[in-house]
């Protein structure tokens, strides 16, 4: 017995370690990167060292659970954008009460359906243009839209938002150092709304 238990230390050590390097969450996959097989989520989970949050996602007791991170592990074709994207990268100050999220054209999911978060349909030649990866509030890697593709996408859906928001928003961005408006002027193209963007952004300038 004592030689089997020995056996699995190592690997049960290594499972530890990365909850400890990810704040506490850790996904199937992250253990698939490092050849670690998901038994040894099973035996921690036995010993109530973590807890299972939902398909594939497990977390230590003391970590605080990350809401944006366990939802786009649930929805892993999904990026968040449009209005959350703002917040992410402190373009506005309202803390979100849903999610703004895009997904490719063709998807469907009937729980994200009912979810009750803003769901967008990108095409899917386009749909990773600008998709980058940043931290959450609570520190853990998510996908998002950059700088430049968030002001792209809240103007091609300006129907669908508050028009103060994104007046907020484009006057944020337009004061931001790291703005790159030639990228911007790319995406717009991609999209085919480089006259919108233009209108919006030469006001600003």
């Amino acid at each position: 017995m004592s030689m089997v238990v020995k056996s699995k230390l190592p690997q049960l050590e290594k499972t530890r370690k990365i909850f400890k390097d990810q704040n506490g969450v850790v996904m199937t996959s992250d253990l698939s990167r490092f050849g670690i097989p998901r038994t040894y989520l099973s035996i921690l989970e036995k010993n109530k060292e973590i807890e299972r949050v939902s398909r594939g996602v497990y977390k230590t007791p003391s970590a605080m659970e990350d809401e944006m991170f366990v939802f786009q592990s649930k929805y892993k074709s999904s990026i968040y954008s449009h209005e959350t994207a703002l917040f992410l990268h402190d373009l506005t100050d309202r803390n979100p009460l849903t999610y703004s999220i895009s997904v490719p054209s063709g998807y469907h999911s009937a729980s994200l359906n009912e979810s009750g978060h803003k769901i967008f349909y990108v095409n899917r030649k386009l749909f990773n243009l600008g998709v980058v990866s940043i931290l959450s509030p609570q520190e853990s890697a998510i996908r998002t839209t950059n700088l430049e593709r968030t002001i792209c996408d809240i103007l091609r859906s300006r129907n669908q938002i508050d028009v103060q928001f994104v007046n907020n928003a484009l006057k944020q961005y337009a004061l931001r150092k790291e703005k790159n408006i030639n990228l911007l002027y790319n995406y717009a193209k991609a999209f085919r709304i480089q006259k919108i963007v233009r209108q919006y952004i030469e006001i600003l300038l």
